[in-house]
């Protein structure tokens, strides 16, 4: 099994700033894609940003020149730079990963996707 668990998430005031952290561990072969979603009180879940094992990266216009995604391939895990946080950030902050994990005696191989438990970030004066 593979396993995410976020960390960074708090509260912070309107302008500040919160660094994400999302460490992947367990059977895993290879981690391709990695992405940042969250969910608001009441709404969908949505795409926030992402990040190729190459480090092309894509955001969403609503974070864009704001946050900054990245991941450190050797230890499996991703960041996301939030700066000048706003109210309509707040939100549960959830890391995402798909790649390949080895199970049995033979180290045989098999697709994941794999979702974190979540962080919360709440801005608010």
């Amino acid at each position: 099994q593979v396993r995410l668990v976020e960390s960074g998430g708090g509260l912070v005031q309107p302008g500040g700033s919160l660094r994400l952290s999302c460490a992947a561990s367990g059977s895993i072969f290879s981690i391709n894609a990695m992405g940042w979603y969250r969910q608001a009180p009441g709404k969908q879940r949505e795409f926030v940003a992402g990040i190729t094992s190459g480090g092309s990266t894509n955001y969403a216009d609503s974070v864009k020149g704001r946050f900054t995604i990245s991941r450190d391939n050797a230890r499996n895990t991703m960041y996301f730079q939030m700066n000048n946080l706003q109210p309509e950030d707040t939100a549960v902050y959830y890391c995402n990963a798909d790649g390949l994990q080895t199970y049995g005696p033979n180290y045989y191989r098999r697709g994941f996707d794999a979702w974190g438990q979540g962080t919360q970030v709440t801005v608010s004066s």
